[in-house]
């Protein structure tokens, strides 16, 4: 064992009993979509008396989390996203109106004096005007320190004492009787705690007991002793208390309190017509405090949690059954290093788990595509490696006898070495389309782009490290080395085999190609402009309701009975038997009710697995953030590539990405699947998965040419697309089980995920060939710029001209 090999073996176990450690004692935290719950996104919004900046919201933060905390969900997670929203993940809550409701409300406190009944021509205050409960409400003390009770009706006069005041805001009581009130006297700033009680002694029910605290005890003396100097049954006798610019409760002064004396001891109650959730639900809203500025819910996702669980174990399965295939097939083309390679792959699994856990990511159902998507890539690197030592080893020739002048680990050796360009360029294309889906995407696809990110990495890690371990010291024993065909490397491939005996010239009539593309180009523009695209609730805004139904549901049917229903904008779609999707406009809760109530009567009963709703402006932006992420990736993939290889083979292989995003777009206008945020998703991962395809290929042009530069370029890519065909094609294959698994196995979200990626993959392996490669001949026909130098062998020293001295010898000799 060399050295090199030691410290690569210590760097990877070292590597790996980090993993195993952080597996066994981090848990893993789960998205909604693969546990069940509701996710709210909140923007601020900027109010009278306040500008909605970072501060503002990082202030509503912690009232929201606090309301949060009072709610009782277990493990919930609110984050800042930006300057001005609020996501907020609420696991197993499954009613999203009654969460947006508590978390959405100002809850604006306030105690007010009543100057007395306000005339039919006064204003009333702005904002909603409220309905008070019905039933008499009343603020009284706690037991034994006074007493306060409701007037019942108000008469209609003014109080002389309070004439003077300045008039404030006109509002209904409980009553319906339009009350003209003072300025506040107490906030909820002043209230220390507030608790929902139910008092059966006294008969008042459900009630709230407020205890004050410092200047709100004080604020509340002070305001019960002025009430208490007008007469019983006058309107001033009374104090307000409102919440959110509407009354909910307006006792009266109990006669036993003095004038001037008022109420202490820093209690008192709320009482009217509670039950027990609107009590419980106003002591909340007072503990958690008045929100800095108002709020408004953009985006609201619920899943179910039979949905989420059935998620999560069909993409589990789907992974598992992938991955055992791709590792059969690894194993029968690549023999024993094909075996080394599914244990790497085993490895991979745990370190991209592992550094999950570190990084604290939340991993969702997209999430979990991205890391099955990522052993595609660490396949790919390690048919990069192999199909390069296959060649090594047969360029080394044989002896006279016979034997192999080249021994297996020598042409492995000479494997890694000459396809470290090509896996790094390849994976950095696909780190950049995942950075940008972390950049403008937002929700599920911002996790598929942080986990991606992941994968790739561990994907390195796996083929170039612990692959080339656990290949170096398999290679180095005796009874492997005497049996050069059992390590998979002795012979060149059936795809290798049969390309070298027909010794096809597929570049002979590159110009037909492109009519191949232009064709499908065609018929993929005809699909957008006749059947349209069918933008999800992402871009467009709106509501989707997914149901599981217990009879099958005609799509028709449904979509006429929702259109009697008040619904005629109605998009309904059906999958498998009992599966049912509802896109509509923004809904209200009750209106939501009411689409619900038809589809459980056609199906004969509903079960509903998801709910989302998306505002028109979120919808908007993201449609906006796709259209940027998708023009910034081919920018900067053009951009990378003019860097490391050249400005034809950049305009080429970003000319074959516009083909491959259109056709894929078209497609999905054909099968009338939705273009939404998963599909996004795919789009950049076709749009990586081309780019490697190109770079691979290029790669391979660039050395040949080099080394041959007096041959014509149409026969050098043609050479080096005949080489790199057997890794494209088992690399595909590779692509294929995992992809094919996920399509067949996993559910509807990640089926169009797998659906769009099978396209794409093929797609753009053909566009990578026929279209980059045709397209590059002739830009270089036209630019006539020098062919690339030969690359300098690593270590190799420039000899200087004969009796040249070296830089610093003056030529003096002693």
């Amino acid at each position: 064992m060399t050295r090199a090999t030691r410290v690569r073996a210590l760097f990877a176990f070292a590597v790996l009993a980090l993993s195993a450690y952080l597996a066994v004692t981090q848990p893993v935290r789960l998205g909604l979509d693969l546990r069940g719950g509701t996710q709210l996104v909140l923007e601020t919004r900027d109010s009278p008396s306040a500008t909605a900046d970072r501060d503002a919201t990082d202030r509503t933060l912690e009232v929201l989390r606090r309301r949060v905390d009072a709610l009782g969900v277990a493990e919930p997670s609110l984050t800042r996203s930006g300057d001005h929203r609020i996501v907020v993940e609420l696991p197993g809550v499954q009613d999203p109106a009654h969460a947006a409701g508590v978390l959405g409300r100002t809850a604006q406190l306030t105690v007010h004096p009543v100057l007395g009944t306000a005339a039919p021509t006064d204003r009333p205050a702005t904002g909603k005007e409220g309905t008070g409960k019905d039933g008499p409400d009343k603020a009284t003390p706690a037991p034994g320190k006074g007493s306060a009770k409701d007037s019942g009706q108000d008469s209609a006069k003014n109080s002389g004492k309070n004439s003077g005041k300045d008039p404030g805001p006109v509002l209904p009581d409980e009553s319906g009787a339009r009350l003209r009130l003072g300025p506040p006297a107490l906030t909820g700033d002043g209230v220390e705690n507030a608790t929902a009680r139910f008092d059966a002694e006294r008969g008042t029910g459900w009630h709230i007991a407020l205890d004050l605290r410092g200047s709100g005890e004080q604020a509340w003396e002070k305001l019960t002793a002025e009430a208490a100097c007008a007469p019983a049954g006058d309107p001033a006798r009374r104090a307000a208390i409102v919440l959110d610019n509407k009354i909910i409760s307006s006792p009266q002064v109990d006669p036993s309190v003095a004038c001037g004396t008022g109420i202490t001891g820093g209690a008192t109650q709320i009482t009217g017509g509670f039950d027990q959730d609107s009590a419980k639900e106003l002591a909340l809203l007072i503990n958690g405090g008045a929100l800095p500025v108002p709020v408004e819910t953009v985006e609201q996702r619920t899943v179910g949690p039979t949905l989420g669980a059935a998620a999560l174990d069909s993409s589990a399965r789907a992974a598992l059954l992938g991955t055992a295939l791709t590792a059969v097939f690894l194993a029968v083309v690549y023999r024993l290093l094909g075996a080394l390679a599914a244990a790497a792959l085993a490895c991979y699994a745990l370190i991209s788990y592992a550094a999950l856990l570190a990084v604290g990511a939340t991993l969702t159902l997209p999430g979990l595509a991205g890391f099955v998507l990522a052993i595609g890539m660490a396949v790919d690197a390690n048919v990069l490696v192999f199909e390069r030592a296959r060649e090594e080893y047969a360029a080394g020739g044989r002896t006279r006898r016979g034997a192999p002048r080249r021994s297996p680990r020598a042409a492995l050796t000479a494997g890694f070495r000459h396809a470290f360009s090509a896996i790094a360029d390849s994976n950095l294309t696909t780190l950049l389309a995942a950075g940008l889906l972390f950049a403008f995407a937002s929700g599920p696809v911002r996790g598929f782009g942080v986990t991606l990110c992941i994968g790739v990495l561990a994907s390195m890690v796996s083929a170039l490290l612990i692959t080339r371990v656990l290949a170096e010291l398999t290679l180095s024993r005796q009874a492997v080395t005497r049996r050069p065909g059992l390590t998979g490397l002795a012979r060149p491939g059936r795809v290798r085999t049969w390309l070298e005996r027909r010794a096809p010239d597929p570049l002979r009539h590159r110009r037909r190609w492109p009519l191949l593309a232009a064709l499908a180009l065609a018929l993929a523009v005809t699909g957008i402009v006749v059947r349209g695209v069918d933008y999800g609730v992402e871009f467009t805004g709106g509501r989707m309701i997914e149901y599981t139904t217990t009879a099958p549901v005609d799509a028709e049917r449904a979509r006429t009975a929702l259109g009697d229903a008040g619904f005629p904008r109605a998009v309904v779609h059906t999958s498998g038997t009992k599966e049912l999707t509802v896109r509509t406009e923004p809904l209200s809760a009750t209106e939501g009710k009411r689409v619900t109530e038809v589809v459980s009567r056609l199906g004969g009963g509903a079960e509903k697995v998801r709910d989302e709703q998306i505002g028109p402006s979120l919808g908007s932006e993201l449609r906006r953030g796709a259209l940027i992420a998708l023009g910034v990736a081919l920018a900067g993939q053009m951009l990378y590539l003019a860097i490391r290889f050249r400005w034809t083979f950049a305009l080429s292989a970003v000319a074959a990405l516009a083909h491959d995003v259109v056709v894929l777009v078209g497609a999905f206008a054909w099968l009338g699947k939705p273009v939404d945020g998963v599909f996004l998703a795919a789009l950049l991962t076709v749009v990586g998965y081309s780019v490697n395809d190109s770079v691979v290929v290029f790669d391979r042009v660039r050395e040949l040419w080099a080394a041959d530069r007096a041959a014509p370029f149409r026969k050098v890519a043609g050479r080096a697309l005949l080489q790199t065909v057997p890794r494209t094609v088992n690399t595909g294959i590779g692509a294929v089980f995992i992809l094919a698994a996920l399509a067949v196995l996993a559910g509807d979200t990640l089926t169009d995920f797998a659906v769009a990626l099978l396209i794409g993959i093929g797609v753009g392996t053909y566009s990578s060939m026929f279209t980059a490669l045709p397209l590059a001949i002739a830009l270089e026909a036209a630019s006539g710029a020098p062919p690339p130098q030969p690359a300098r062998p690593r270590g190799a020293r420039t000899r200087r001209p004969a009796g040249e001295r070296p830089r610093h010898d003056t030529g003096a000799r002693v």
